[in-house]
């Protein structure tokens, strides 16, 4: 403020406040902001999934090298599970867990499965090794990933793969289709 300015001129104090404009009504708006929505049951449902995951079976490894996996969940026709066992779909994706250790393989395991059921692929292969080298443990990766699948219900049936295709080393995997989200 200059020296020059009275404190009480009018002008002072308009450009002092600046732009104004009329209010509508003279009652100041008291209510809280809305809480943020959140989706409880998913919330629930996703620490389900994380906590079924993080269970590994104690006896995991009661397979042996050369057993065959298999699994169908009720509603899946046998000509399918024939089908599938036979290899006559085609395999559109594939991971393979030979050197991981079984968190990181039961990650690589969600992971995969989801974005495949996300990119459309009703089947895939995944190589998880005849544990030949787990000594006398058996099969690590093998009886968990049996776990694993079995605990998706994205996942509709799995089996050991034909020999030329990993054999009792892999197993084929029939995905769910994925619903296409509203809009």
């Amino acid at each position: 403020m200059n020296s020059d300015e009275d404190p009480n001129d009018v002008a002072h104090f308009l450009r002092a406040i600046g732009e104004v404009r009329r209010l509508e009504h003279d009652q100041a708006d008291v209510r809280s902001p809305a809480p943020v929505a959140r989706a409880q049951k998913r919330r629930e449902d996703d620490v389900a999934v994380l906590r079924d995951l993080l269970s590994d079976p104690v006896n995991a490894t009661d397979l042996q090298p050369g057993d065959e996996l298999r699994f169908v969940r009720p509603g899946v026709s046998r000509r399918v599970f024939r089908n599938l066992k036979r290899g006559h779909y085609r395999v559109q994706e594939e991971l393979d867990l030979h050197g991981l250790f079984s968190g990181e393989a039961r990650k690589a395991v969600a992971t995969f499965i989801n974005e495949a059921r996300c990119e459309g692929h009703l089947c895939v292969r995944v190589v998880h090794g005849k544990g030949l080298r787990s000594r006398q443990q058996g099969p690590v990766l093998k009886g968990l990933l049996d776990h694993w699948l079995r605990q998706r219900d994205d996942v509709l049936a799995f089996c050991s793969a034909r020999p030329a295709d990993g054999g009792t080393g892999a197993v084929y995997v029939l995905l769910r289709r994925a619903v296409a989200a509203r809009p």
